[in-house]
């Protein structure tokens, strides 16, 4: 999102964080910003029973967890890493600074929020309907036009069935079989374990 070099002279620091180290929790005050540079990082909500809403899987040179930054309000998910990881962070009054005396950053920061807030209104519009079928579908040509989490390529969809259900609200044993049928209906392929889209 924002070059290593502008952030670095910014005052940015890097941080290790191990897997299933917790970054920042849901509802917590927000004092960086963040900024995957290897690694995998899971943005979720946690419900009552201990179950996670998948809200986004960040990959390297992606930001997480802006919403604050810009609002001054806690944190709306918790952030997860999900191997051994590398960010870079910022204080939240740097990070303010350098979106003054750049202007070009804020547009894209801007665009980035409503990318992410259309997301959120496709995700909604999806759930409400029952077919799960129509779901995955519907994601997956969601990310394959963003260009997100499919392979450009070789069209193999790197997401586990498990993100699958945590981002469309289902059960995962649901999503097998809803993918299953897809597969014996020719909406998708599943080579070897692997799903093709």
């Amino acid at each position: 999102m924002i070059e290593i070099d502008t952030l670095l002279a910014y005052g940015a620091a890097y941080k290790k964080v191990a897997a299933r180290e917790i970054i920042f929790s849901e509802g917590a005050s927000c004092h960086f910003y963040h900024q995957l540079i290897e690694g995998s990082v899971r943005w979720v909500n946690v419900d009552d029973e201990g179950r996670e809403v998948l809200q986004y899987v960040v990959d390297p040179g992606e930001s997480f967890g802006e919403f604050p930054l810009f609002d001054e309000q806690p944190y709306a998910a918790s952030a997860i890493a999900e191997k051994d990881s590398l960010v870079i962070r910022l204080n939240v009054h740097s990070f303010k600074t350098l979106l003054k005396e750049n202007p070009a950053i804020h547009f894209e920061f801007s665009k980035l929020l409503v990318q992410r807030i259309r997301f959120k209104f496709f995700i909604l519009k999806e759930m409400a309907h029952h077919n799960p079928e129509h779901r995955i579908v519907s994601l997956l040509e969601y990310f394959k036009k963003i260009k997100k989490y499919i392979c450009p390529k070789c069209h193999k969809v790197n997401l586990t069935r498990q993100q699958l259900a945590d981002m469309t609200g289902l059960r995962v044993e649901t999503v097998i079989r809803a993918m299953r049928h897809l597969h014996e209906t020719e909406k998708l392929t599943i080579t070897r374990g692997k799903v093709y889209y």
